[in-house]
């Protein structure tokens, strides 16, 4: 097994070092292609064996370290290109459009990916002695960064908690006080420092997000938004575009079709009767709105994505 301790020295060899350590313990504990949840609250672990076509996705907020392979996310126009020595921020939740673009049985894209606790962000964040440094100017919900020696040690540090379980209960909280840590000292954690801190803009803009996300079945009043976020009508908009690259009605819609979509796959109910679930008055127009969103109509990419199901079971 690769050292997991922080060498003296050159840095990038010393990132290099810990990475394949990493690699190896993710690629121990996700064997097969697919999602691995793992026995830490918020952990969970990814093996993909082949490039995929784009699919729509949605990041809450997570950091997800990338080892091996290569990942393409587009929001709102902007590309955010993940390979083995990055990792993804996402400070808010966030719908995407995702793709892996570079992956093999013999090199399979290796990754893992931890939901961020507010409440430890909020606690690191209230030390005195912890260093600010000056972040990037770009606002937007997700930033790519360069991981650190220091970062992959802590990340490979909790996986290696899942092999001692009695003690995840203690250990898996300092661990990942440190990864946030190691998060806030890079360039990208100024987006997350500034969602977590109470009365900045981004984070009055995240809950109106959480907002959205309770209440999007609802009408959407802006008055009532603006109401939630404690701003403006006219400054939510401008903050919630240059965080989401889309205004709050496009977000809201995104929601219901995403929501609408997943009961159908899940639950099997019909179009019509997802359309009314989530919140359409017209199904013709949730019709329309789901064939621009997904490529097709309802219930012909319904069968589709169970189709691709079915064969990759009967592949496994």
């Amino acid at each position: 097994m690769a050292k997991l301790t922080e060498e003296h020295g050159d840095p990038k060899r010393s990132a290099m070092e810990m990475r394949a350590a990493l690699a190896l313990r993710i690629a121990a504990r996700a064997p097969s292609p697919g999602e691995h949840p793992t026995a830490i609250t918020g952990l969970v672990l990814f093996r993909r064996t082949a490039p995929s076509a784009c699919y729509r996705a949605t990041y809450e907020p997570s950091l997800t370290v990338f080892v091996q392979g290569r990942k393409l996310i587009n929001l709102g126009g902007t590309e955010y290109l993940c390979d083995g020595s990055s990792f993804l921020l996402s400070s808010i939740d966030v719908p995407v459009r995702s793709q892996i673009v570079e992956a093999s049985e013999e090199v399979p894209l290796l990754s893992m990916l931890l939901r961020l606790d507010m409440p430890t962000v909020r606690e690191v964040l209230s030390r005195e002695d912890l260093p600010e440094r000056e972040g990037s100017s770009q606002r937007r919900g997700l930033a790519v960064g360069e991981t650190t020696a220091g970062l992959l040690g802590a990340c490979a540090r909790l996986i290696e908690l899942l092999e001692t379980p009695e003690d995840i209960p203690f250990l898996s909280h300092l661990i990942q006080r440190e990864i946030v840590y190691r998060i806030l000292r890079t360039p990208q954690g100024e987006r997350l420092r500034a969602i977590a801190t109470r009365g900045d803009l981004s984070h009055r803009t995240a809950r109106a997000i959480a907002w959205l996300r309770a209440n999007y079945t609802k009408p959407l009043h802006m008055e009532e938004l603006a109401a939630a976020a404690r701003m403006g009508v006219s400054t939510l908009h401008h903050q919630f575009r240059a965080l989401t690259a889309m205004s709050p009605l496009q977000y809201q819609k995104q929601l219901r079709l995403q929501a609408a979509r997943q009961r159908m796959l899940m639950d099997g109910i019909d179009a019509s009767s997802a359309a009314y679930e989530v919140g359409y008055e017209s199904v013709s127009q949730f019709n329309r709105e789901y064939s621009r969103f997904f490529g097709q109509p309802p219930m012909r990419d319904i069968k589709a994505l169970r189709d691709v199901k079915v064969a990759a079971i009967n592949a496994a």
